[in-house]
This record gives C-alpha cells, sequence and structure tokens, in this order.
C-alpha cells in the first residue's frame, strides 16, 4: 500500500555523497523536527527528472524556503556515487539535498516502486514530490503519466506551502 497524507515516513538509512565518502542519513533523524520537500524521481542523470523535475526546485529554491521549508531533498533509487555526480552537475551551490536510495528500500518501503524493466532500469521510484513535516506526510503528488512533471513540480509544491 501506497504512503498516504497522514503517514509517517518509514526509517530507513539513506546515503548522501559527501567531499569524505558516503554519510548515512537516517530518514526519521533527517525529517525530525522540521519541514522537508521530498522530490522522488525514477533515475539520476534522465531526461525529464534531470531537464524537467529537478531543475524547477533549483529555480524556486529561495521561494519555497521562503515558506518556512527547512530543506528541499531529492531521492533516487540510485547508489551515493551517482547522486553525488548528479548534484555537482548542478554547481555547487544549488542548495538541495541529493540523496540515495541505492537498494530501493525506502521507495519499497513508501510503496511507490515501479518496475522499469522494459527501458532497461530495473526496479525504481515512481516520481512524486511531497511535503514532511516531522517526518508526517502532510502532501503527496504523484505523478499519473510517464516521462511528465505536471502534479509533481515546485509550482505544484509552492502552491501548497
Amino acid at each position: 500500500m501506497a504512503i498516504s497524507i497522514g503517514d509517517r515516513l518509514p526509517n530507513v538509512k539513506l546515503k548522501k555523497a559527501t567531499p569524505d565518502g558516503a554519510e548515512d542519513v537516517n530518514t526519521a533523524d533527517f525529517f525530525a523536527g522540521r519541514k522537508v520537500v521530498l522530490v522522488g524521481v525514477p533515475a539520476a542523470f534522465s531526461s525529464t527528472c534531470s531537464n524537467s523535475h529537478v531543475p524547477g526546485f533549483l529555480e524556486n529554491h529561495n521561494a519555497i524556503l521562503a515558506r518556512g521549508v527547512d530543506a528541499v531533498a531529492v531521492v533516487a533509487v540510485n547508489d551515493q556515487h551517482t547522486m553525488g555526480a548528479w548534484a555537482q552537475s548542478y554547481g555547487a551551490d544549488h542548495g538541495l539535498v541529493f540523496l540515495a536510495d541505492g537498494n530501493g528500500e525506502f521507495t519499497r518501503a513508501l510503496g511507490l516502486e515501479q518496475d522499469l524493466s522494459m527501458a532497461g532500469m530495473g526496479m525504481r521510484s515512481k516520481r512524486y514530490s511531497m511535503i514532511v513535516d516531522d517526518g508526517v506526510v502532510t502532501q503527496l503528488n504523484l505523478e499519473e503519466a510517464r516521462g511528465q512533471v505536471t502534479n509533481s513540480g515546485a509550482a505544484r509544491i509552492l502552491e501548497q506551502l
């Protein structure tokens, strides 16, 4: 069953690339006591993710923070090295947190996995955005059509804040 508004995020360990190597990020700790916009994407460096989804959050990062959000995080079923390289591709001062769900454990616990084997990508995350307040989902925006960013983009998040 997929996560819903009012549900608490599962407590799972993700990874984040740092200059000193991989850092474990426990979701319970990361989301505790703050408001976070979480953006789920199928794959780092893919065309829709890189050209349509994440850029909106980069362009609107300050506006999102100005509405009481503490952080904007992007998560994908990729390893921390790939997520770190993807983060670096946007420059040093973008402000987003890129989190790796390498084995898809977080994505499966959310119930938001999808099988993209037909595209040679295996199990991946559905495209979504959510607002999480102290670990509880307060808004959830899922994309219905593949390759589209109509429900889960930064504009929708700004409307909900």
